[in-house]
């Protein structure tokens, strides 16, 4: 059996005892429903209750009972008309609890006021004037009582100057709170009445305006934020809790980070990917060239192109270097390595060198990096359709245990990591560099925390490299005991591999992160399950 890299004695001694149980144990299919929940042992065994962010998808044709369920919850409580309500949600972002907070710390007059709602209108309908005429204060036109609207701010102008003044706001986007037109005046509007001037005038900025309030649950609303697929898939996403820097995935499968919308990136916190993504946008295609085409000399420092095969490769001043690295190296070097060089992990050049090409050096380094796993994800991600006809291969066999979740597990847990690992090259070139946390570590405090973090790191790769192996592996057409041996693999892999990331994680929070501008810097939490698949909202 192939040796593993393990965390710590815990872990070792754990993984012998599943294999003890494996071996003892003569119920193959409650063994297998055991172990297949790897997740959920991992947690009992280290005492963690994973919670993680409860969320919702909601369609278009759920989106009015969403809006409905906040709406109904305010006018209980202070009795409001549904329009008041939608006033006060609109104005408070639709914060329902924080409307709750002004009505107990300011009082219900200085929550009403501060969202221009006022209740003391009078009906148009009722009005005590015994004239039949009145005077329109904006068009100074004599108009009939009923060719007149008035507001609940008790102010009253004809029709056709609402009607002017609500197509205007409506045209301007600002329909989700149209004022009264009367000067000095703050009081929102009726939108029933605002409805119905308009729709006698243009029924399609009607309907433009209905769809104004109703999608103002989404755009004014930081609990709701829209699926950025491409194409919109027309769906929206809740979270039912206060974690907003979060992983969700929406109902048509895109994972995003709720924060700032772009695809899942921890553990990488956004302000750094926002600053990768700009730089791999402007720098990737020179960085790609350099890396395929040329390297320069630690010499001289000029570029050299390779022409052959052998990653030793001699520049014209005559100094020899490393093709992958390109670090200084001697002559002499054996079929597989050159005699006394290794370059696994990244070290700053001894010579000294100009800041511009030294960053251009430690970018390239990581961005290759992170390439081969974005690279790794994407291959990988096109092995699930192979999987799933291995598993219907071992289910058509005649074993004894008939329960394969253990391949789907795996794979599952093997897409994570592949991502995981892609976006945790970005926490190494900003948090160990000079563009972000500039002097706020001694050299020596950083290269403690860089040996810390790069050893972690390091151990999650070789371990994902293994789960993949033993993933393409053809087990669907291994005797029994061979593939008993795979499936314990795969999932003491997965179990290791889970304590892994969460020590990474941790690492970048408390270790990395938390002495330096933690407050800029948010990233969402691990979680063993995966991205949080949001669950639908019901009608």
């Amino acid at each position: 059996m192939e040796d593993y890299i393990y965390v710590s004695s815990d872990d070792d001694e754990w993984d012998n005892q599943q294999y003890n149980n494996d071996d003892d144990d003569g119920d193959d299919d409650d063994d297998g429903e055991f172990l297949d929940g790897f997740t959920e042992i991992e947690q009992e065994r280290n005492g963690i209750s994973e919670k993680g962010p409860s969320c919702k998808v909601i369609r278009k044709e759920t989106l009015l009972a969403a809006q409905k369920e906040d709406l109904q919850r305010v006018m209980d409580l202070l009795s409001l008309k549904e329009h008041h309500a939608r006033s006060l949600l609109i104005h408070y972002r639709w914060e329902v609890d924080k409307v709750f907070a002004v009505l107990v710390e300011r009082g219900t007059e200085k929550l009403y006021a501060e969202a221009g709602v006022t209740l003391e209108g009078t009906d148009e309908h009722t009005s005590t004037l015994s004239t039949s005429e009145v005077t329109c204060q904006i068009c100074f036109e004599d108009v009939p009582v009923e060719k007149t609207t008035v507001m609940d701010c008790n102010h009253k102008f004809c029709n056709e100057c609402w009607t002017t003044h609500f197509i205007v706001k409506i045209n301007e986007g600002q329909s989700k709170q149209v004022t009264c037109m009367a000067q000095k005046c703050n009081v929102i509007c009726d939108e029933g009445k605002i409805r119905d001037l308009v729709t006698a005038k243009d029924p399609a900025l009607a309907e433009k305006f209905d769809r104004f309030l109703l999608e103002s649950y989404i755009d004014d609303n930081k609990r709701v934020k829209w699926c950025p697929s491409v194409p919109h898939c027309g769906n929206a996403i809740r979270i039912e809790d206060d974690e907003y820097c979060c992983e969700v995935e929406c109902a048509c499968g895109v994972q995003f980070c709720f924060n700032c919308l772009s695809e899942a990136h921890s553990p990488c916190s956004c302000l750094m990917w926002k600053l990768w993504m700009k730089k791999c946008k402007n720098d990737g295609k020179t960085v790609t060239w350099i890396s395929e085409n040329a390297k320069h000399c630690p010499k001289c420092h000029n570029a050299v192109e390779k022409n052959g095969g052998c990653n030793l490769v001699r520049c014209r001043c005559g100094q020899p270097f490393c093709w992958l690295c390109g670090g200084a190296t001697g002559l002499e070097h054996t079929w597989s390595s050159i005699r006394g060089h290794t370059c696994g992990s990244y070290k700053e050049g001894e010579e000294e060198k100009t800041t511009v090409r030294n960053d251009l050096l430690r970018y390239t380094h990581y961005y290759e990096r992170y390439m081969v796993h974005r690279d790794s994800l994407e291959a990988e991600a096109n092995m699930k359709q192979k999987l799933n006809f291995e598993v219907l291969k071992l289910e058509a066999g005649e074993l004894q245990s008939k329960d394969f979740g253990w391949v789907e597990n795996g794979c599952n847990r093997l897409l994570q990591l592949r991502r995981i690992l892609s976006c945790s090259y970005p926490v190494s070139f900003y948090v160990f560099g000079q563009a972000l946390f500039k002097g706020e570590m001694t050299p020596k405090e950083r290269e403690i925390k860089k040996n810390l973090f790069e050893n972690l790191q390091q151990q999650l790769e070789i371990n994902v490299e293994r789960l993949s192996m033993f993933l393409e592996e053809p087990f669907a057409d291994y005797p029994e005991d061979k593939l008993l041996e795979t499936r314990m693999k795969i999932i003491t892999l997965s179990v290791l591999t889970d304590n892994l990331c969460k020590e990474l994680y941790d690492c970048i929070d408390n270790d990395l992160l938390l002495p330096l501008q933690q407050a800029t810097h948010t990233m969402a939490h691990y979680r063993s399950e995966g991205v949080a698949k949001a669950s639908e909202l019901p009608n």
